[in-house]
């Protein structure tokens, strides 16, 4: 097929401030095969007039999605714009760098996550690639996920405390036994082991100790 045959990929953007929207605007529509087909300014009203377009069967081809919105959040509205219509490709489009923030978005369905500082072309470039099946993902925000692959894996959530009584679960112990190893009541105990529990969202011992062993806590530091 020719280009010149070719139908423009269309674009809808979902930005609470007007001024941004504006610029990503202009800028697509000076691209030959781009067309912005609408806008929203939160995630609700978004998903409300895609609703709108699916019913003349005039759906985006890709969502250019904040994260950060009132109503209804980016990586919200991203999920449900995915599971109702998995055809279109969303772009997160936002100031974070972290990796909770990026991994967030590409859990709910994110084909794409840029930051507002790339180039106008990166943009454009991004519509293209996830339009085309791909994945699109910055370089700096590879970067990112890649430390954390690399990063060693940590036992942050939990305090020394807890560290103490998840190590004594793995070894095998009771609450009542916990209880004496640290010379506290029994109900302590077991308060102590169903905030490991809920921290770490495990619903058993069993699952403790796993956990404990993949984060490098070995059983036996307890002094058993």
């Amino acid at each position: 097929m020719n280009d010149e045959n070719r139908h423009p990929i269309t674009v809808f953007l979902v930005d609470d401030h007007a001024v941004v929207r504006r610029g990503l605007a202009s800028f697509l529509s000076g691209e030959d095969d781009i067309d912005v087909v609408g806008q929203a300014d939160t995630g609700r009203r978004a998903i409300d007039q895609l609703a709108v377009l699916a019913n003349t069967d005039a759906l985006p081809d890709v969502v250019l999605m904040d994260l950060l919105m009132p109503e209804l959040g980016g990586n919200e509205a991203t999920r449900e714009i995915t599971q109702r219509w998995p055809q279109v490709k969303v772009v997160a489009v936002t100031s974070f760098l972290e990796e909770n923030r990026i991994r967030g978005a590409l859990d709910a369905g994110a084909s794409g996550y840029l930051l507002k500082d790339a180039d106008a072309d990166d943009v454009a470039d991004a519509i293209r690639a996830v339009a085309a099946g791909q994945v699109a993902i910055q370089p700096s925000v590879a970067r990112t996920l890649l430390d954390a692959v690399r990063r060693p894996p940590s036992t942050a959530p939990l305090t020394p405390r807890e560290i103490e009584v998840i190590l004594l679960v793995t070894d095998g112990h009771t609450n009542q036994q916990i209880a004496s190893r640290l010379g506290v009541t029994e109900r302590t105990a077991r308060t102590h082991v169903s905030n490991i529990l809920t921290k770490l969202g495990l619903t058993s011992r069993t699952q403790a100790a796993l956990w404990a062993a993949d984060h490098g806590l070995r059983a036996g530091r307890s002094g058993r």
